[in-house]
C-alpha cells in the first residue's frame, strides 16, 4: 500500500483540477492502493478554500469535509459523495485482504456505510466474511437514488440488512450518475408527450409515418457504418427493429440478429468471436494494429453477455429509467464487441429493444434513433470515446500473426463496471430529437402531400406514383417544375396546368408559422 494523498495538487494522473485540492474518496483509494483502471469521469477532492466551485470533472468540497486518511474514512467519503463506483471497488477488493473490510465493518457493525461495504465486498468477490448479524437495524439501499439511477424496489439481503437496488448483477452493472441534465430529461416525460402528440394524428396517417420512420432508422443504422444496403436488406433489418422488445434478449437472439445484419456470410465468421478484436486500422507498412478501441477478450464474452442479458431483464422488471437502461445496454454491448462484424447495428437495436420492452414508445412506432445519431456522428463518436479512450492504456496486448490483437491482462471488469452517464445523456438527446423533430416533421410532410395530391387530382387525373414523382421534382427545384421534367416525364401537362400544380405545391408545403 502507498501513501494517502495529503497535499493539494493541480493535477491527478493527468487530469487537471480547477484549483489546488487534495484528491479524496475514490481518487485517494486509487492512489493509496495503486489501482490501475480508467479514471472515473468525475472524482472528488478537498479544496483549500471554503467556497470551491465544482466542475464536470471534479466534486470539490470544503476543508471541513476532509475524510480520515484510512480505508474506512475514504470508503465512507466516496460512497457518501460520489456514489457507488464498482470499477474502483472491484479492483480495491482484489487488492486488500478480506480482514481489512471485516475490521471496518466490525468497528461500526450497524453503520449504513459499513453494511454497504460489507455487502459490496461479498457481491463483487464472492467471498463471504465472518461477520455476525447486525441485529435490528433499518434497511438501507446500496445506491443513493439522489446520486445515481437505481432500481425502484430492489431485493432485500436480510443478512446485511441491505436493499440491493443495483441495476445489474456482478457480471454486468455499469452505473449512471443522476446529473442535472439527465434529471431534466427524465422530468420531461417524453414518452407521455409522444403519446399526446400521436393522439392528435389520424390513425392511417400515423401508420404511414411509422412505416417511413422505421425504414429510415434501418437505412440510417447502415449509413452510420458507411454501408448502403439494398432495399431488401434494409427492409429485413427494419423488420428486426420493429420486433425489438417483443421477446427477451438472449445470446441466441444476438446470433440471429447478426445473421440478419450480415446477410451474405461468405466472408464473415458468424457467431461469437473466438479470438481478439479491436476497432481501428493497420499500419500500412508493418501491418501492426492501430486500435482506437480494444474489445473484450473472447474468453470473457459469454459471461459478459450473460450479465448484459440479466441487466436487461432486471431493469425491465424493476421500473428502471428506460432510456438510461437502453444507453447502458447498447454501449455496453458495443464496448464488448462480441462479433467480428455487425456489432454496431445490434448495439443500436438494443436501444429499440429496451425502449419497447418498457413500453416507452407507443406500440407500432419506432423512434428513429439511428437517424438522430447519423445527424450528429461527431458527437456520437465523442461519446464512444469517453470510455474507449481512457480504457486503451489499461489494456496490455500484443500483435498476433494474423495482425489481430491478443490481450494479455485481465480486462473483464473494465467492460462490466464503466460509468455510462455521458452515454445516457447523449441518448436522451437523441430520443428527444426524434419526438420533437422527426415525428412531427414526417406527419407534417404526409399531411402536406395528401393536400397536394388531392389538389393535383382536381387539376388532372394522375396515378399516385406520378404524383409522388411530381412532388419530388418540385421539391428538388424549389417548387418549380424543371424544363427537363416539363419536356419529358410531364410533357403532357399544359402551361396552365403546370402553373396550377406549382401553386398547389407551394400552398401545401408552405413551412408552418
Amino acid at each position: 500500500m502507498g501513501e494517502w494523498p495529503s497535499q493539494a495538487v493541480n493535477d491527478f494522473r493527468g487530469r487537471r483540477l480547477p484549483e489546488p485540492a487534495t484528491p479524496s474518496g475514490y481518487a485517494a483509494l486509487i492512489t493509496a492502493y495503486d489501482l490501475s483502471l480508467p479514471l472515473p469521469p468525475r472524482l472528488a477532492a478537498i479544496a483549500e478554500r471554503h467556497h470551491p466551485v465544482p466542475t464536470s470533472d471534479w466534486i470539490l468540497l470544503t476543508p471541513r469535509h476532509r475524510p480520515e486518511a484510512s480505508l474506512a474514512g475514504q470508503l465512507v467519503f466516496a460512497m457518501k459523495w460520489e456514489g457507488i463506483d464498482l470499477g474502483v471497488l472491484a479492483q480495491l477488493f482484489k487488492t486488500i485482504e478480506p480482514e481489512a473490510i471485516r475490521e471496518f465493518v466490525m468497528a461500526t457493525p450497524t453503520g449504513a456505510f459499513a453494511r454497504r461495504a460489507w455487502y459490496l465486498y461479498e457481491w463483487l468477490t464472492g467471498t463471504e466474511l465472518e461477520i455476525p448479524d447486525p441485529g435490528k437495524v433499518r434497511l438501507v439501499t446500496i445506491v443513493d437514488p439522489k446520486l445515481q439511477f437505481a432500481l425502484a424496489k430492489g431485493q432485500v439481503s436480510s443478512r446485511h440488512k441491505i436493499l440491493d437496488n443495483l441495476p445489474g448483477t456482478p457480471a454486468f452493472c455499469p452505473m449512471v450518475r443522476r446529473t442535472p441534465a439527465l434529471q431534466t430529461a427524465a422530468d420531461k416525460q417524453l414518452d407521455q408527450r409522444v403519446r399526446a402528440e400521436i393522439g392528435r394524428v389520424r390513425p392511417d396517417l400515423m401508420a404511414r409515418a411509422a412505416a417511413f420512420l422505421l425504414l429510415n432508422d434501418s437505412k440510417s443504422s447502415f449509413a452510420i457504418e458507411g454501408e448502403k444496403p439494398s432495399g431488401t436488406r434494409a427492409a429485413r433489418w427494419g423488420q428486426a427493429i420493429a420486433q425489438a422488445g417483443s421477446n427477451p434478449v438472449t445470446l441466441a437472439e444476438f446470433d440471429r440478429l447478426q445473421s440478419i445484419v450480415i446477410g451474405d456470410a461468405r466472408f464473415v465468421k458468424l457467431g461469437l468471436r473466438t479470438q481478439g478484436g479491436f476497432v481501428g486500422v493497420h499500419d500500412r507498412e508493418s501491418g501492426d494494429p492501430i486500435p482506437d478501441h480494444i474489445s473484450a477478450r473472447h474468453d470473457d464474452i459469454t459471461d459478459l453477455l450473460t450479465g448484459l442479458v440479466a441487466y436487461a431483464e432486471r431493469t425491465r422488471a424493476e421500473a428502471f429509467d428506460p432510456v438510461v437502461a437502453a444507453a447502458v445496454l447498447a454501449f455496453g454491448f458495443v464496448y464488448i464487441h462480441p462479433y467480428e462484424d455487425g456489432n454496431g447495428r445490434i448495439h443500436r437495436w438494443l436501444i429499440h429493444h429496451a425502449l419497447a420492452a418498457a413500453s416507452y414508445n407507443p406500440p407500432g412506432l419506432v423512434f428513429p434513433i439511428s437517424a438522430a445519431i447519423l445527424r450528429q456522428l461527431d458527437a456520437y463518436r465523442t461519446v464512444l470515446e469517453t470510455y474507449s479512450r481512457p480504457l486503451l492504456p489499461e489494456i496490455e496486448w500484443q500483435r498476433t500473426q494474423s495482425g489481430n490483437v491478443e490481450v494479455l491482462n485481465h480486462t473483464a471488469d473494465f467492460y462490466r463496471y464503466f460509468d455510462a452517464t455521458a452515454h445516457a445523456e447523449f441518448l436522451y438527446e437523441c430520443v428527444e430529437q426524434t419526438i420533437i423533430h422527426d415525428l412531427p416533421e414526417e406527419v407534417y410532410f404526409l399531411e402536406a402531400f395528401d393536400r397536394f395530391g388531392d389538389g393535383v387530382q382536381q387539376v388532372v387525373d394522375m396515378p399516385s406514383a406520378q404524383i409522388e414523382l411530381l412532388q419530388k421534382f418540385l421539391q428538388q427545384n424549389g417548387g418549380q417544375l424543371s424544363q427537363r421534367a416539363r419536356a419529358q416525364e410531364f410533357a403532357a401537362l399544359t402551361d396552365e396546368e403546370v402553373l396550377r400544380v406549382e401553386q398547389l405545391y407551394l400552398d401545401a408545403f408552405e413551412p408552418p408559422a
